[in-house]
């Protein structure tokens, strides 16, 4: 059943989260949460959150409501604690024992509900030498391994904005973990801790890779591998036109029709040739540097070659096969990716903009049933 005043729908509809205004991961996991229809209330402070966008551009809070709460005012920590009473997640993002010393940490949170799932969002975690260090996501993939396999061997390493620590590393994991416990809260009336690093998740995602390295598949250096850029038919190509192709055909049937329609079949040293990689790396590459991206596109078009143009972001949602499967959406004039994955009984959608601050105090103190919202502060 949906929380009345919103219009929620999705998997998570009922479930109420509160969000303590942060930057980064914990938005996202929170928006995600929100875009599988949660009713996500998110604490803004006074004055902002820091590196925040421009609030009607920050589709990290689409689909929540916002409410302002001073937590250094006399009256702050319980009106927060009032939202908590009535709430199944809340998710942090502050320094370890910020929370505690706001009156809003764990121990204060489980007094008011036994239930709730308390989720903790740091790069560093909740414990270790670098926990009270400030950092942001290139320090904390730097010190997992993960930046230092991304790029070419002879260049430093390339950033991969912050998609693989902040969101990858952190916010998905964060999500998966306030999900269970979600799940052992329902079933046994428990709630507890969830401690999302960083530097926890960022490591977990490379675990394929630790695999590999310990059973002598992987080189311990970038640039060198069948996965990083290593591999000649497993990397991108420069085009005539200064654009870019995407090949990924590691399989011998889709290598074998990726030469073919490449041009370069009969010339081409073997593939299981590890010492002329060099040698066919180049031959690739000649033959992409002859004809455009759109060119290229096209001979590729419709065949399992694996083969794909690199987009940039404003061209992706007008790709034919994203367009058709709505991958991305308009909504407030702002084209943004559309919530995913998608759910065949409880669909998901953009409902609103993103939440301006302060703006749904009313509402939510209306809906959550906390009048303390409403009350001037001390």
């Amino acid at each position: 059943m949906a929380v009345a005043g919103m219009a929620n729908s999705g998997p998570l509809a009922g479930v109420r989260v509160v969000e303590l205004a942060g930057i980064g991961p914990g938005p996202f996991a929170a928006m995600l949460l929100a875009d599988l229809g949660a009713d996500v209330v998110r604490v803004d402070r006074p004055g902002g959150a820091g590196l925040a966008i421009d609030p009607e551009y920050d589709i990290t809070n689409r689909n929540k409501r916002s409410v302002i709460i001073d937590l250094k005012a006399d009256d702050g920590p319980a009106r927060v604690l009032d939202l908590v009473a009535k709430a199944d997640v809340l998710i942090e993002g502050y320094r370890p024992g910020v929370a505690e010393r706001l009156g809003v940490g764990p121990d204060a949170c489980h007094a008011r509900n036994p239930r709730l799932v308390y989720g903790r969002m740091t790069g560093w975690g909740q414990e270790g030498p670098l926990a009270q260090r400030a950092g942001h996501d290139i320090a904390y993939i730097a010190l997992t391994g993960t930046l230092g396999m991304i790029g070419k061997p002879d260049e430093p390493p390339t950033v991969p904005a912050n998609l693989v620590g902040d969101f990858a590393g952190g916010s998905l994991y964060l999500v998966v973990g306030i999900l269970a416990a979600l799940h052992h809260a329902r079933d046994t009336g428990a709630g507890q801790v969830v401690d999302a690093a960083i530097v926890d998740g960022a490591s977990h995602l490379a675990a394929m890779i630790h695999g590999m390295l310990a059973a002598g598949g992987w080189q311990d250096r970038r640039g060198s591998n069948l996965l990083d850029g290593g591999c000649p038919f497993y990397g991108t190509y420069e085009t005539s036109d200064g654009q870019y192709m995407a090949v990924g055909a590691l399989e011998q049937q889709f290598y074998d029709e990726f030469i073919a329609l490449l041009g370069i079949d009969g010339t081409a040293p073997a593939r299981k040739d590890l010492a002329r990689w060099g040698e066919l790396r180049d031959a690739v590459a000649a033959r992409f540097k002859t004809r455009t991206r759109e060119e290229w596109t096209a001979v590729f078009e419709g065949s399992d070659a694996c083969v794909a143009p690199v987009l940039s972001l404003r061209e992706a949602p007008g790709h034919p096969h994203l367009a058709a499967r709505g991958t991305f959406t308009d909504h407030g004039g702002i084209t943004q990716p559309a919530p995913a994955p998608r759910f065949s009984v409880t669909p998901t959608a953009v409902r609103s903009g993103p939440a301006q601050p302060g703006a749904d105090t009313a509402d939510v103190a209306r809906d959550w049933d906390v009048p303390s919202l409403t009350k001037e502060e001390n």
